[in-house]
């Protein structure tokens, strides 16, 4: 996995109470009433999720990911080590997936001390650790994603044995359904696009009657548990060209293009040709947006609250700017906000109405 040469700069202390440890449903409420905090220029405000629409202006465009979460952790055996649980993304190719390795039983910690060759059994699937998945070995050895080779029908193994891939800080395993958003519709996510998981079809509708557009694109999640400075893997995008003629639209009438999660700005932002200009578009994506290498065509973010260092967090600056986003994690941590993918959400809004581009 790249390593970046920046590291967020907002500050915040965190906790093990402020993980949601469950979907919002399995704590006796529901969807759209996760908190929503909204950041513009003109300050905070604390909201729930169905509020949404007041904070949005006709002639807005957001953008969804219809991904849709796959089962892609399964208990497995490096060979010659001991039980590890298998993370798995897709890969290049079928045959050369991109795997993680996490300490048994409850995935809370990277296996980094794995090596070239090794082999992962899971049932009668085979797993050969090929190479570390940027093709270089990191410079203290420490490889936590990985190239495999496949010996055996991996995909049905998961279909029958698998899970969504989960991390030590939720209470117990959930089904797949829960990690699913109301628009998933194309199979492909290793973990869920979990910007879109408060919404609602009932809030969409208010969202459209309000004169909201949403429209949608395609990215399939890798592996999101980067450690600090890690670059997210290549990921595979699709911006259909309805999406790319709504954005242009939006964009000359002078409403804001609202990405619904970091899936959704990379993206975009891998689909603008030499003049900024959103195109059809789809293939692999290497593109990581920075605050040096910042956004073109994202004028907001509806997100979750992310790690310290993360590089989502990154993104998060590129989008609302440094002093916003420090605004915004300072007012959340103050009042208990929850985070991770099943946690509460921002709203982060830079620009005015017509500001970037009006």
């Amino acid at each position: 996995m790249s390593r970046l040469d920046v590291r967020p700069t907002t500050r915040f202390p965190v906790s093990a109470a402020a993980t949601a440890p469950a979907p919002v449903e399995h704590r006796g409420g529901v969807r759209d009433l996760v908190r929503l905090l909204v950041a513009t220029p003109g300050g905070v405000t604390h909201a729930r999720f169905r509020d949404l629409p007041d904070h949005l202006d006709p002639g807005d465009l957001l953008v969804v990911n219809d991904s849709a979460t796959t089962a892609a952790e399964a208990d497995a055996v490096l060979v010659g080590r001991g039980p590890v649980v298998l993370h798995v993304a897709a890969g290049r190719t079928p045959a050369e997936p991109l795997v993680e390795l996490r300490t048994a039983p409850d995935a809370a910690r990277p296996v980094l001390d794995a090596a070239a060759g090794d082999v992962v059994r899971a049932g009668g699937v085979g797993l050969v650790l090929v190479a570390p998945s940027d093709g270089r070995p990191p410079a203290d050895g420490a490889t936590r994603l990985w190239r495999a080779r496949v010996e055996g029908d991996l995909v049905a193994h998961l279909r029958e044995h698998g899970r969504p891939v989960a991390y030590g800080y939720l209470d117990r395993g959930y089904a797949l359904d829960d990690y699913q958003t109301v628009f998933a519709s194309r199979p492909g996510s290793a973990e869920m696009p979990s910007a879109g998981r408060p919404f609602t079809s009932d809030l969409v509708l208010r969202l459209l009657l309000r004169g909201v557009a949403v429209a949608p694109v395609t990215l399939h999640t890798g592996l999101s548990s980067q450690e600090a400075g890690e670059g997210p893997a290549p990921e595979w995008f699709s911006v259909p060209a309805t999406t790319a003629r709504l954005v242009a639209a939006t964009r000359s009438g002078g409403g804001r293009v609202v990405a619904v999660g970091t899936t959704v700005t990379r993206a975009l932002e891998s689909s603008t040709d030499l003049y900024g200009r959103v195109v059809a578009a789809q293939g692999w994506t290497h593109r990581v947006v920075t605050p040096a290498d910042p956004p073109r065509v994202v004028d907001g973010l509806v997100t979750g609250w992310h790690d310290p260092l993360a590089s989502h967090l990154l993104l998060v600056e590129a989008v609302a700017g440094a002093a916003l986003a420090q605004e915004a994690y300072d007012a959340a941590t103050a009042a208990g906000y929850l985070w991770h993918e099943f946690g509460d959400s921002a709203l982060l809004l830079p620009h005015r109405e017509g500001g970037r581009h009006g």
